[in-house]
């Protein structure tokens, strides 16, 4: 049997294997349940980010994906209050 490399792992990985790699990672469970270990949760990770290189997938659906998000002002946040800003006071320093 020949050596299955993380290389080749990843030119035959299919959609639905990376689908179901991609909701490990997201619930830290394999399908049946079990929990990831760490060790598991980091290839499984980077099995996902390279196969949607690989593939082409795009940004916005590509794991870890962040929307560019403004507080209806411009995006340096000028005129946005502390609290609309998440920055509300700390009433535990009261």
């Amino acid at each position: 049997m020949s050596e299955m490399t993380f290389e080749k792992m990843i030119n035959q990985m299919t959609p639905a294997i990376y689908e179901s790699l991609k909701q490990a990672v997201s619930l830290r469970k394999w399908p049946d349940g079990r929990r990831l270990t760490p060790q598991q949760t980091e290839l499984c990770l980077e099995a996902v980010m390279r196969f949607e290189v690989e593939n082409n997938v795009p940004e916005e659906n590509r794991v870890g994906y962040l929307e560019q998000r403004t507080c209806g002002a411009a995006a340096s946040g000028a005129g946005v209050s502390p609290e609309q800003a998440g920055l509300a006071r700390d009433a535990t320093r009261d």
